[in-house]
């Protein structure tokens, strides 16, 4: 299971003026924003991005300056493979070690969307056993028992980040990760496709 939500694109005014700047050819510049604030490429800026973007990562460095911030949901072992993408992205996550005794455990906090039945009676067993331990720490503030919490914790358990990029990280999260065992990457790619002109500038 993921979820990815409230999605902000910025600078693409700023970064396809910076794309002219090689060739001082600011002249040729035929963008506008329509009613809704939405910056809309025209025919010429849309047509140097794509080049810039086909001549490859040192000709197409205005992707570096799209950002995006996004809200993502998703299990611990998704996370586990996102972070390796450390270099030009940044995430505030909600808290395990803070917060993690503060609610009660439902089975909507995991995502259990591809297991089998045996599989999900002994999620039931482990949230009953995780709901206990919560009970028991906010009672007692014992050390143990946080602890025992925080390493039964499935993977599976449902983490929300607030994640800035740029084009250029998910231009290489797409290509790399397109055709992943994992659905939740799947789609994360279906959600790259609906950016603001991923087909040229990303996709391609």
């Amino acid at each position: 299971m993921i979820r990815l939500e409230r999605t902000d694109v910025m600078n693409i005014e700023n970064a396809i003026r910076g794309a002219r700047n090689p060739m001082n050819s600011w002249h040729r510049m035929d963008s506008h924003y329509d009613e809704e604030g939405n910056y809309i490429l025209g025919e010429n800026d849309l047509d140097l991005g794509s080049r810039l973007c086909k001549a490859g990562s040192d000709h197409r460095k205005f992707l570096r300056q799209i950002f995006v911030s996004v809200d993502i949901t998703a299990p611990l072992y998704w996370w586990k493979e996102y972070d390796t993408y450390k270099v030009g992205t940044t995430a505030n996550s909600t808290s395990t070690m803070h917060k993690i005794h503060s609610k009660a455990f439902e089975v909507e906090d995991f995502s259990t969307d591809h297991m089998n039945e045996a599989t999900l009676a002994t999620m039931d067993l482990i949230i009953k056993q995780l709901e206990t331990l919560r009970v028991d720490f906010n009672e007692t503030k014992d050390k143990t028992t946080w602890y025992s919490i925080i390493q039964l914790l499935p993977s599976s358990y449902n983490q929300m980040r607030t994640c800035s990029m740029t084009y250029e990280n998910i231009r290489n999260m797409y290509t790399a990760r397109k055709h992943h065992k994992l659905e939740e990457w799947h789609t994360f790619c279906r959600w790259v496709e609906t950016l603001p002109y991923a087909e040229e500038f990303i996709i391609k």
